[in-house]
C-alpha cells in the first residue's frame, strides 16, 4: 500500500514538473507574435512581456495556458483522485518548480504567477487564487514594485486559508510556494514600494 502511494506521488510530481516546464508564453511570442518575448521587460518568459510584446489577447492566451499547467495535474490529484494528506505538497509544487527551474529553458524559467494561479484553483476550486489576483491588482494599483504587488497577493492567499481551510497540507503546500515565487521576486523586494501619485498609470 505505501509503495503504491509512493508510486502514485512520484507519478503526479513528474507529470505536474513536466506539465510545468512547457514555456507557453515563450512558445505564444513565437508562433503568434513572432518574436522572442525575452526581448522585452525584464527578460522574463512569462506573459506579463507577451503583454509588453504588444498583445493583450495573446498575453491572456499564455497566462490561460500557464495557469492551465498547473491547476490541471494538481486538480486531478487533489480532487479527483483524492490525494490530500501530505503528499500533495510536493504535487502541488511541482509545477511551480517546473516553471521556475524548466529544462526546456537550461533552467532558467519565468517568476510563477500565472502558474501559482493555478495550483490555487485545483486545491481551492479558485477561492485563493480569485483572492489573491484581487488583492496582487489592488497592490499594483497603488504601487508599481511588482514584487510587493505579487508578495501582498500571496499573504491573502495565506490569510484565506488560515481562516477559511486551516489543513496543514495545504499550508505547507502555500509556504513552499510563497518561497519559490519570492525568491524569484528578490530583486524587487530588495526596493521599497514605489507608490504611485495621482494620475499615473497602472
Amino acid at each position: 500500500m505505501l509503495i503504491n502511494t509512493l508510486a502514485k506521488m512520484v507519478l503526479w510530481i513528474l507529470i505536474g514538473f513536466a506539465a510545468g516546464a512547457i514555456p507557453f508564453s515563450l512558445l505564444v511570442g513565437h508562433l503568434a507574435l513572432r518574436t522572442d518575448i525575452r526581448s522585452y521587460g525584464d527578460g522574463n518568459p512569462g506573459a506579463t512581456n507577451v503583454l509588453r510584446a504588444g498583445s493583450k489577447l495573446w498575453a491572456f492566451v499564455a497566462a490561460f495556458l500557464d495557469m492551465l499547467k498547473g491547476g490541471l495535474p494538481v486538480g486531478l490529484a487533489y480532487i479527483t483522485l483524492g490525494m490530500r494528506g501530505f503528499e500533495i505538497v510536493p504535487i502541488a509544487l511541482a509545477p511551480v518548480l517546473g516553471h521556475l527551474y524548466s529544462p526546456f529553458l537550461k533552467g532558467k524559467g519565468g517568476k510563477g504567477v500565472a502558474v501559482t494561479g493555478g495550483i490555487w484553483i485545483g486545491l481551492t476550486y479558485g477561492i485563493a487564487t480569485a483572492i489573491g489576483t484581487a488583492v496582487m491588482a489592488l497592490g499594483y494599483a497603488v504601487q508599481s514594485n511588482a514584487g510587493w504587488a505579487v508578495t501582498a497577493g500571496l499573504l491573502s492567499m495565506g490569510g484565506y486559508l488560515l481562516i477559511c481551510k486551516p489543513e496543514p497540507p495545504l499550508l505547507a503546500a502555500w509556504l513552499g510556494n510563497l518561497l519559490l515565487v519570492l525568491g524569484r521576486h528578490r530583486r524587487d523586494l530588495q526596493r521599497p514600494p514605489e507608490w504611485r501619485r495621482r494620475g499615473d498609470k497602472a
